[in-house]
């Protein structure tokens, strides 16, 4: 197996990937480690153009500042992937992970690997030296021993590889911040890459404290990765489920989050009820997990998983219903003004976002759309709804305008600028009632109703204050 084990001899790491997970990594390693060349390739030459321009491919807070600093010094974005390869001790491969399309079932959803199949081919074919390879991408189980599997049936003779799992734990809109201070760093490996792995925590070492940097099996590393986020959609699943008990009796769901997050065994992390979770990767990765467990023969936990994503999208169902009941002759021809397209504040995501889908649905009823989000751009909004839609919503510049003439305002990302609003002049250029529905409890209700709003808030029977 690869060999290297002294503090200091990596001194060139490849990043394959130059997306969410490649770039802002690459990032903050070469920020800490100065010592350690890093260059990330991507296929995509216009992405590798953007990184070396003034405009980041990737929105995140923090994240200009650093590439600023590191770029050109210890820092390279490139589309000569075969030279960073064949240069690199450590290779990460940090491509995308997308479900398959076809396998989408009751089953879950397969990972299509294909990506991270060709990067292992590509890093067979153009090492020269024994070199680590490490999955960043989140991928199941059994993942690395595929790749070792490709490795060693197309390397060059005499070179050897070890295969590691070392998956990223960043959350969109904080990737910097827990890039720099991680909960945790795991490296998976098989019983012969002591070694590696051990190479690997050297990187690491230069600013995460030994103690948070654990190692493991492969298996293990793998799993973690989808557990953690199986784990997390699961309780924003729990609480909205909670929040419709609460719609239908008259409870308070912000005050029974309280009440169970002060409990020490629970805690409060993601305990807030909104209109269901997002992104590119908690759905993906669930129905992962529930594949994964159906193809092991556990059909009882395939379902116990599958439920996760059918509460989340039945959530996103009845917020909308509570939309278009709010109105005695449905939505048909209402203009409502949409705020917050992203599937989180902090970043201008749009994949797989809540926003889309409840959009869908009220264009679906009739409804007229004015959608403003202050990361989105307009092309990612119009890719995510239907073409056939065009006519019936337009993307605004500011939230203001969107809600000129409008009959409600629907909150779908929690962007702070939105609970700052001047709600007072945004009250008077709409209709009438005028409407809000909050979808993620971020506006003070007690204001907007002493305005004249009518307020609809996630977890609270209309009414009931």
């Amino acid at each position: 197996m690869v060999s290297i084990d002294a503090e200091h001899t990596v001194t060139h790491v490849c990043c394959i990937g130059a997306g969410y997970v490649g770039g802002p990594t690459s990032a903050v390693m070469a920020h800490k480690c100065p010592n350690i060349q890093f260059t990330v390739v991507d296929t995509d030459a216009k992405r590798i153009h953007a990184w070396n321009s003034d405009r980041l491919p990737v929105y995140e807070p923090g994240l200009d500042s650093l590439v600023q600093m590191q770029r050109n010094r210890n820092l390279h974005f490139s589309t000569d992937i075969d030279e960073a390869i064949c240069n690199a001790q450590i290779v990460m491969i940090a491509v995308n992970t997308p479900s398959m399309q076809g396998t989408h079932s009751k089953q879950g959803a397969q990972a299509d690997l294909r990506q991270v199949e060709a990067c292992a081919q590509r890093v067979a074919q153009c090492a020269r030296h024994n070199t680590i390879v490490v999955e960043k991408s989140t991928v199941p189980c059994g993942t690395g021993d595929i790749v070792a599997r490709i490795l060693r049936e197309h390397a060059r003779p005499h070179v050897e590889f070890s295969v590691l799992a070392n998956p990223e734990f960043l959350s969109e809109g904080t990737a910097v911040r827990d890039l720099l201070h991680p909960d945790r760093v795991i490296i998976g490996g098989a019983d012969a890459d002591d070694r590696a792995q051990q190479a690997l925590a050297s990187v690491y070492a230069h600013w995460v404290p030994r103690d948070r940097i654990i190692t493991m099996g492969r298996w293990s590393a793998e799993l973690a990765k989808l557990a953690s986020n199986a784990m997390l959609a699961q309780r924003v699943s729990s609480i909205n489920s909670l929040s419709a008990v609460c719609e239908a009796t008259g409870a308070d769901v912000q005050q029974v989050a309280r009440a169970c997050g002060l409990d020490s065994r629970i805690g409060a992390e993601f305990l807030r009820a909104s209109v269901g979770f997002g992104g590119s990767c908690f759905s993906k990765d669930v129905a992962s997990l529930v594949w994964l467990s159906a193809s092991l023969g556990l059909p009882d936990v395939a379902e116990y998983w599958d439920n996760v994503l059918k509460m989340n999208d039945s959530h996103m169902q009845r917020f909308t219903r509570r939309i278009v009941s709010a109105f005695d002759l449905g939505v048909r021809g209402i203009k409502i003004a949409v705020w917050g397209f992203a599937f989180k504040s902090g970043t201008g995501d749009a994949r797989n976002t809540p926003a889309a889908r409840i959009c869908q649905m009220l264009l679906d009823q009739g409804a007229q759309l004015a959608i403003y989000d202050p990361m989105v751009p307009e092309s990612q909004v119009r890719e995510k709804l239907d073409a056939g839609k065009d006519g019936s919503y337009v993307v605004c510049t500011d939230a203001v305008t969107a809600a000129v003439d409008a009959q409600a305002i629907v909150v779908l990302t929690p962007w702070p600028e939105f609970r700052s609003a001047n709600w007072h002049i945004v009250f008077d250029m709409m209709g009438r009632p005028a409407r809000v529905f909050d979808g993620h409890n971020v506006l003070d209700r007690q204001l907007l109703e002493h305005i004249g709003f009518v307020v609809t808030t996630v977890g609270v029977r209309n009414g009931v204050v």
